[in-house]
């Protein structure tokens, strides 16, 4: 009898220390990752605004925006490294803080510090589609209120001599082999784009990786770093949940 005490006294010691551990390993999941990645996000961002030669948000500008517009010249990236910080995206809707790195590739540790860009896919401002990937939970979830975005939110792209303007158009949830999303013609594999696309990709529900959460968006304006960004296009709207 207690010999039978002591196993059953054992294996609920065991039961309870494991619980402790499934609890911790939660709590570092959760909470410590989302810590260390908005210090390390903060700290790419930092290095990438010193990278640029910018002069911010000129407050004076009121440009209108609008597809009609004449663009100004783009300057294309070429053969980022895979890992490498290459471009800042703030998104107004997220709030006047919000500002998260983005890097080449989508592979975990990638995307454990920041957005990741699907290689292969168009690079910020060119024809076809900028893909995106990011989280919505732990590692800083950048794309955590992806679901919040409401069509002609603008987001804004930031590069070492360019901003890119996108609004977006439209989401829709799909399960993960639908890898048309990312196509150039986004869900339309095999068309010759047009024009200037940018898709954002996320897990849905949160906690879950059963689905993806997709915002697709259009180009709209591109403005040289020289002639700065009209600060009308970084106005929070209402509603925003940063």
């Amino acid at each position: 009898m207690k010999a039978l005490r002591w196993v059953v006294g054992t294996i609920g010691e065991l039961l309870i220390t494991l619980g402790v551990l499934v609890l911790l390993f939660v709590a570092w999941q959760l909470w410590w990752t989302d810590v260390t990645a908005n210090r390390e996000q903060a700290v790419a961002i930092q290095a990438l605004e010193r990278g640029f030669t910018h002069d911010s948000y000129p407050t004076g500008s009121s440009t209108t925006p609008g597809p009609a517009a004449t663009p100004a010249p783009l300057a294309t990236l070429k053969n980022v490294p895979f890992g490498e910080a290459f471009g800042i995206v703030r998104i107004p809707r997220f709030g006047a803080d919000y500002a998260r790195p983005v890097l080449q590739g989508t592979d975990h540790e990638t995307l454990g510090k920041g957005v990741g860009h699907y290689v292969g896919t168009a690079m910020p401002g060119e024809i076809g589609n900028f893909a995106t990937a990011g989280h919505r939970t732990t590692y800083g979830k950048p794309y955590a209120d992806i679901d919040k975005l409401r069509p002609g939110d603008f987001i804004v792209i930031e590069t070492k001599a360019n901003y890119m303007v996108y609004a977006v158009q439209r989401h829709v949830i799909v399960t993960p082999d639908h890898v048309d999303v990312i196509a150039p013609v986004p869900q339309h594999p095999g068309a010759t784009p047009t024009e200037a696309w940018m898709t954002m990709t996320a897990c849905h529900p949160k906690f879950s990786a059963q689905q993806r959460y997709v915002v697709f968006s259009k180009l709209m304006r591109i403005f040289t770093r020289a002639g700065g960004l009209p600060a009308s296009f970084m106005t929070v709207p209402a509603g925003a949940v940063g």
